[in-house]
């Protein structure tokens, strides 16, 4: 696995620690099977993004400790210039670029998402996370399939839902890239 992913088990790992909770309390929490949360915390599986904001969640930190090591600092406002949020990857043909990662205290996690054309329409593995999504189509035409449901988006369109259903997203003939703002 790559340097990235090493970084974010032993962060995972250490907090779990200092917190005192065991592995498989965190997995519970989290909704991840403890299979799944060891391979994590070895470093030896991927993270989807809704598993890391749920560990996160499970213990007590923003998902930027879990990212980058430091924890938020700014209050009242932060800026983002464009290209300069956080960017990190989490599964193959998704991109994610935080855009207030450095704020402390957030209520909502806000996001530019690209979603890579692959040809896909069916068969990703769909994730949930606690809380709710609204996701805001700039660019590109894209199929979200929550709950099993197809909604189909263009630029301009938006989707705003309960994050626990289940949702996996495919890009429809291009890249499509969608602002998306996770509400805790």
């Amino acid at each position: 696995m790559s340097d990235n992913i090493q970084a974010i088990a032993i962060r995972i790992c250490d907090l779990r620690e200092i917190s005192g909770m065991t592995q498989s309390q965190v997995a519970e929490a989290s909704g991840v099977p403890l299979e799944d949360y060891v391979e994590y915390e070895k470093g030896e599986r991927d993270f989807s993004f809704s598993h890391l904001f749920n560990i996160a969640k499970a213990l007590g930190v923003d998902i930027s400790d879990l990212l980058t090591g430091e924890s938020p600092k700014l209050r009242g406002y932060v800026v983002t210039r464009s290209g300069q949020g956080l960017a990190f990857e989490r599964r193959k043909a998704y991109h994610y670029q935080h855009l207030a990662y450095n704020f402390r205290d957030k209520k909502a996690e806000p996001f530019l998402v690209t979603v890579e054309y692959d040809g896909q329409t069916s068969g990703k593995t769909a994730h949930a996370h606690e809380g709710q999504e609204f996701d805001y189509l700039l660019e590109g035409r894209m199929l979200i399939e929550l709950n099993g449901n197809p909604v189909y988006l263009g630029p301009g369109d938006s989707v705003y839902y309960d994050s626990s259903l289940p949702h996996a997203m495919y890009a429809l003939d291009a890249d499509a890239r969608f602002i998306a703002v996770v509400i805790k």
